[in-house]
């Protein structure tokens, strides 16, 4: 029997690839999927009603690349593909995107032209940035945060508008802590091995792209075909994973919610004992762990100090979550996907989307503020109220938007330890984690946004990849 820990979207996308591993193999491996809440989906989580819908976690999923064509073979073997509402490259929310600097809303170039304009807040075109990069040395390195790389390569002014925003979106992080290795790899590899981006870049276009034999759905082709920036679920993009536990009970996986493990003991190299909180003890042959690494590392710290001690040193940040509903028809903002706060403006905000501009079924105006990430504790302290960040959301919203309109609903959240932090050294981090778990032969495989990347994505990919 193989127990996958966690029914978020690594842990149902690992019963997933297991279940399909025993149709096509015919094999017949009992699968036990526990999850400690009541929820399976984790932190995607969407509350619907007649009016809108406000997104608690992710909200849209890129088709880019190989693993965000991946995830499109994935949702129409389940059945989603009429589902799928997709923002394309023409559209607004893909287009537009901002950024708040000098109290005042900029808008990022998005298209060749662009690059040629002096955009506030930037001081000359983004242009200069490329030549900046053709002229500046190499530089040996084994790893890098990105604001460094960005700011070596590219200029201080990429590094603080464009960089070091986007990671916040991205993982509500730090960009001068976290690594150019991980999230920008390939752009890293390009620089140390050809001595820049542009560089790399041409080197590259004259290689000619890499065949990759994964094979395209009917969807994944259409995504391509008409270039989709983003898309999402109709519906609440919760109805991905709500369809996908559906899929897998449908198929005989036990799943079985409110059941939290609190150790696990290693027997040998193919049994594993698991003890829930009631005291239950659970044999397997092969445990998936998609639970965070400090989740993780509490329930193998007993029988492995060493490698629980890894595990915690990937470190986490808390965000706080602010939906906002305004009923009206007078429209309150641009059309945009929204806007993000560089760090050096140091806002109590990362930023802030325009759900009503970029999802569908939404009346009226609906906003998402984000606030805190790396930066929650030093911002708002340890004992902040939901009421609090009510306020403080509100008050930026007015602010920087000018609506001065009550909100007619809202929601608050606060998502303790929810972002994984891929700081400097990541890679080796993650690869001593696992040569730990090989080196000692131990029955478990480690999935999800604590080792392989934090969107829907990677996770799912993360999934398949351990998996196979």
């Amino acid at each position: 029997m193989a127990v996958i820990l966690g029914g978020g979207i690594g842990g149902l996308s690992t019963a997933y690839y297991l279940l399909k591993n025993n149709i096509s193999n015919n094999n017949n491996l009992k699968l036990l999927l526990l999850e400690a809440t009541n929820y399976c989906g984790g932190w995607i989580k969407s509350i619907k009603t007649k009016d809108y819908i406000f997104e608690q976690g992710p909200r849209t999923i890129r088709p880019k690349g190989i693993v965000g064509l991946n995830t499109l073979n994935m949702i129409q073997d389940l059945g989603l593909s009429e589902h799928v509402f997709p923002i394309k490259s023409d559209h607004p929310a893909a287009k537009n995107r901002m950024i708040y600097v000098n109290n005042s809303l900029h808008l990022l170039p998005s298209s060749l032209k662009g690059v040629f304009q002096t955009n506030e807040p930037f001081s000359k075109p983004l242009i200069y940035a490329i030549f900046n990069d053709l002229r500046s040395p190499q530089k040996q390195m084994k790893d890098d945060s990105i604001y460094n790389f960005a700011e070596r390569r590219f200029g201080k002014e990429i590094a603080d508008y464009a960089i070091a925003p986007m990671i916040c979106g991205i993982c509500a992080g730090d960009a001068k802590e976290i690594s150019v290795k991980f999230l920008m790899k390939t752009l890293f590899e390009w620089e140390q091995n050809y001595g820049g981006v542009m560089k790399g870049m041409m080197k590259s276009f004259m290689k000619g792209k890499n065949d990759n034999d994964l094979y395209l759905s009917e969807l994944a082709k259409r995504a391509q075909e008409e270039k989709w920036n983003v898309y999402t679920i109709k519906g609440g993009i919760a109805n991905f994973p709500a369809t996908l536990l559906q899929h897998l009970r449908e198929n005989n996986v036990d799943v079985k919610l409110n059941n939290k493990v609190n150790e696990i003991q290693f027997v040998d190299s193919s049994t594993v004992k698991l003890i829930n909180r009631s005291g239950e003890e659970i044999m397997a042959n092969h445990v998936y762990s998609s639970i965070p690494s400090h989740a993780l590392a509490d329930l193998v710290e007993k029988q492995h100090p060493d490698l629980a001690a890894n595990l915690k040193g990937i470190p986490f940040v808390t965000v706080g979550l602010v939906n906002f509903y305004f009923d009206t028809d007078k429209p309150l903002i641009s059309p945009a996907f929204g806007f993000l706060v560089p760090p050096i403006e140091n806002s109590p905000i990362l930023g802030v989307v325009f759900d009503s501009c970029c999802l569908p079924d939404q009346n009226g105006t609906v906003l998402t503020v984000m606030l805190g990430g790396r930066w929650f504790e030093e911002k708002f302290g340890q004992n902040i109220t939901e009421k609090e960040l009510f306020e403080i959301a509100q008050r930026e919203v007015r602010s920087i938007l000018n609506i001065k309109e009550k909100p007619a609903a809202h929601h608050v959240q606060i998502l303790n330890k929810c972002i994984p932090q891929y700081v400097i050294g990541h890679y080796d981090r993650v690869d001593n984690v696992r040569q730990y778990i090989q080196d000692h032969n131990l029955p478990i495989s480690l999935v999800g946004s604590s080792y392989d990347g934090v969107g829907i994505n990677d996770v799912i990919y993360s999934a398949k990849t351990q998996v196979q």
